[in-house]
């Protein structure tokens, strides 16, 4: 029976089953007494290091299994550091391979590739510079695999001269060997010697493309990447991620919206999760509410009605930028695993739309479920303290932040108690806490006092506010327009044209207003 068990276990396994085979092994006395099938678990259960499979719990237990095995040969070694070095540990594939060092056994062509592949993954070069150098003493640098493997890491995180040497005539038809050396140099940013390599590419693959067109939207040149994109004869998922996320970055935000469009036009290609974050991205920063609940209602379809934390998280970003505070809510209360993020984007957006007592009041909820906060967590509680004109519990949270949680104001959070005692009107506190900060304070602590002021019609903390402004920089026509409607307010016109003279004498021009403005339906 256990003979029969133990032949039938399934390709990819789950660990339930695993444990119960473990178990029955165990019950008849075969885990000690025959090797073999302790090795066919063993082989089976490296299998489920792979993919959405590869928990802890998985790569302990497949661990746990093979030091049971009294004397693994270099097949048994090699297979774990495969699945170790395909799964999100792949630390454990360098420490296997230590192993096989300390128990004499020889490595061989299927060794290498693995443990350089998880160098690169943990871009340890020091160890993969040795391991290189172990694969020369051994004779297996002329092998394709271990050739490519080396390329690969050199070109990613060692040495590109190394790399390029590697690459020599016996590489020249082979077109992994070609992308990886390509992407090295596009990674480091030399896209003129990566396009050079690409242009005498003997035959292109998908990577190929790939490769260049993410290589020129990482450094901003979109132009050349559109046109890669465009003559790319065959595009996946990747390529078209590549150039929605560079448009993103770039802050071409419609021109990632209307790519998307042209995108679902095509047909073919469906999008993912990380189109659909930059996506939703671009409709945040756009304020584009009726493309965000479209990309929405996309990520609703895929997901089954099931949002993950990550695309939670960016559709509560969206939804507050866009004004939508009540579906942000919404959707926030609606991820299941919440983590900080999670906590400090609703934080945040509640308290920047002026819901001060609301953002508090998730703060102690998120103080209750034992989540930890962080510098941007405290940005979004001393705002929602300003908003809420709630001094005295702006500067408990301000101390409790040093106290309890060891976090160090920075400019944010100082920008924000200057911004929280000039709304109260204390503008005298807000001047001595500008004086006692540890950090240089930057442009907007001063402009954040000179708008306090004109609010509360104080010319002297103004003029203060104006001259630290003007000695950082002349060219910014609000701080001079903040300051001569002050002195209007006040009917002090002499004030109102000596401020008008200092912009034409420093060649200031003011800005023509514009506003956007998008109904809620």
């Amino acid at each position: 029976m256990i003979r029969k068990t133990i032949g039938t276990i399934p390709t990819v396994p789950n660990l339930k089953t695993l444990k119960q085979i473990h178990a029955l092994m165990i019950i008849n006395g075969f885990e000690t007494s025959n090797v073999l099938f302790l090795r066919k678990l063993v082989l089976t259960t490296s299998t489920s290091l792979v993919g959405p499979t590869a928990t802890p719990t998985v790569t302990n237990y497949a661990h746990q299994l093979f030091a049971q095995i009294p004397q693994p040969d270099t097949f048994m070694f090699n297979t774990m550091i495969r699945g170790s070095s395909q799964s999100p540990d792949p630390l454990r594939a360098v420490s296997l391979y230590a192993q096989m060092h300390y128990r004499s056994l020889k490595p061989d062509s299927y060794t290498f590739p693995f443990v350089l592949k998880a160098c690169t993954k943990l871009i340890w070069v020091n160890t993969g510079s040795a391991v290189h150098g172990l694969a020369v003493r051994f004779g297996f640098c002329s092998n394709t695999f271990v050739r490519n493997a080396l390329l690969v890491f050199h070109a990613k995180c060692g040495d590109l001269k190394v790399a390029t040497s590697i690459f020599d005539d016996s590489c020249k038809g082979d077109v992994v060997a070609w992308s990886s050396l390509i992407a090295g140099y596009a990674k480091r940013g030399d896209l003129k010697v990566a396009r050079k390599l690409f242009d005498e590419m003997p035959e292109r693959d998908l990577v190929s493309w790939n490769v260049m067109i993410t290589g020129y939207a990482k450094q901003g040149e979109m132009e050349s990447a559109r046109m890669l994109f465009d003559e790319a004869p065959v595009k996946d998922v990747v390529s078209w991620n590549a150039v929605i996320a560079g448009y993103v970055v770039c802050r071409l935000n419609r021109q990632a919206l209307e790519l998307f469009d042209e995108m679902s036009r095509v047909g073919g290609v469906y999008p993912d999760e990380v189109t659909l974050l930059s996506l939703l991205s671009a409709c945040a920063e756009l304020g584009d509410l009726e493309n965000g609940r479209k990309v929405h209602a996309e990520i609703m379809e895929i997901s089954m009605g099931k949002v993950n934390t990550l695309l939670g998280n960016a559709l509560v970003d969206m939804y507050a930028k866009c004004g939508n505070i009540e579906e942000a809510i919404h959707v926030f209360w609606s991820i299941r695993d919440k983590d900080v993020i999670s906590w400090n984007t609703v934080i945040v957006g509640l308290a920047f739309h002026g819901h001060g007592e609301e953002s508090l009041g998730l703060f102690k909820e998120m103080l209750r479920t034992k989540i930890c906060p962080n510098d941007i967590t405290f940005v979004g509680v001393l705002a929602a303290c300003s908003h809420a004109g709630k001094v005295d519990e702006g500067y408990r949270y301000f101390d409790l932040m040093r106290s309890e949680y060891k976090i160090e104001p920075n400019i944010r959070h100082c920008g924000c108690m200057v911004d929280m005692l000039g709304r109260a009107g204390l503008l005298n506190k807000a001047a001595e806490f500008i004086d006692s900060m540890k950090i240089e304070p930057n442009a907007i602590v001063w402009r954040t006092l000179l708008g306090a002021s004109k609010v509360h019609g104080d010319v002297e903390f103004a003029k203060v506010a104006n001259e630290r402004l003007l000695r950082m920089r002349k060219d910014h026509s609000g701080d001079y327009v903040l300051m001569s409607n002050l002195y209007a307010s006040r009917g002090e016109w002499d004030g109102v044209e000596k401020v008008r003279k200092l912009m034409d004498d420093s060649g200031v021009t003011k800005n023509r207003g514009s506003s956007f403005v998008e109904a809620c339906t």
